[in-house]
């Protein structure tokens, strides 16, 4: 993809977004229908977006590309982990949790798999389904931790987590896709059709469904010194450390270009709804998350021309 391909992904996306956010401002999509589109992208389309894109042809290189994402994902989680320890011990505790959360947990799920196909093709979207891997287990598991610490849900978290994760639809869709592709599967026509139509959704309904969060937040509530300190550690330093890292290790450009991408998407949506759950301060996480949603659309495109032309 080149400057002007980019350029264009990016308006596209951005003009989806500002219908989300008409409607919702318009309540043509309710609530309740924001929550049920969420639900439709996670449940069918995403997973059916991701099946697909393991329908390549299989080699050594594409292996070998598959090992070296997942590595790369284990040590950004690792030091993500590392961050959320060492960062926030000042700041006091229900603002604490949500950060160390939104620190490990990023919507590189949500956000990523649809810019990460834009920018790469379908071998970034199957690149960037296994650097989720690492990503998915330790949100549904230390990361509910920072909520659950020392409560009554903590051990029924530790009873459940394992469950929540082998059953997550995406995970399965992984474990799908990588089986068709080792097997070489050939799907019948009309099944191929069917979920290469649905999977095409994907990209056109996920930035709806963000337009219609952005539409839910006032301005005024995002003025926040600590969110904006948060948003340049979540959007610049961390996919910035990953990038050297990957420079100094020689890492094949395709996998650098997925990891670093991923690493720089705004916080995950689920810390707005754990916050919620546990008793925490929603408010301050639902604004952790527009907040660096809305900045995340500067840095987006500035990071994928970046690395575009690093490859």
């Amino acid at each position: 993809m080149g400057t002007t391909e980019l350029i264009s992904l990016q308006l596209r996306m951005f003009l989806i977004m500002l219908i989300g956010h008409f409607f919702r401002k318009k309540n043509i999509i309710s609530a309740e229908g924001k929550k049920n589109l969420t639900d439709l992208v996670i449940y069918l389309i995403l997973p059916c977006n991701i099946v697909k894109s393991f329908m390549i042809v299989f080699d050594d290189d594409t292996l070998k590309k598959f090992g070296t994402v997942f590595v790369v994902s284990v040590l950004i989680q690792i030091v993500c982990a590392i961050l959320a320890r060492l960062l926030y011990n000042h700041i006091a505790p229900a603002h604490r949790k949500v950060l160390q959360y939104a620190t490990v947990a990023s919507n590189a799920g949500f956000l990523g798999n649809p810019v990460a196909e834009g920018v790469f093709g379908s071998m970034g979207l199957a690149l960037a389904s296994v650097y989720l891997i690492p990503q998915r287990i330790v949100m549904w598991s230390a990361g509910v931790s920072y909520f659950t610490k020392g409560t009554e849900d903590a051990r029924v978290h530790q009873r459940s987590v394992l469950k929540r994760i082998i059953t997550h639809p995406c995970i399965i869709s992984v474990v799908i896709g990588l089986i068709f592709m080792l097997g070489q599967v050939q799907l019948p026509s009309f099944l191929d059709a069917a979920l290469k139509d649905i999977g095409n959704c994907n990209t056109a309904m996920s930035m709806l469904v963000i337009g219609t969060i952005l539409a839910d937040v006032s301005p005024r509530e995002l003025l926040d010194r600590s969110i904006f300190l948060f948003s340049g550690l979540r959007l610049l330093l961390i996919p910035l450390l990953v990038y050297a890292g990957c420079l100094a290790c020689a890492v094949e450009p395709l996998v650098t270009g997925v990891s670093v991408l991923l690493a720089a998407m705004p916080a995950a949506s689920t810390t707005a709804i754990l916050a919620a759950k546990y008793d925490g301060d929603a408010a301050y996480a639902s604004k952790c998350v527009v907040t660096t949603t809305v900045l995340s659309l500067l840095t987006t495109p500035v990071w994928s021309t970046i690395l575009l032309r690093a490859i």
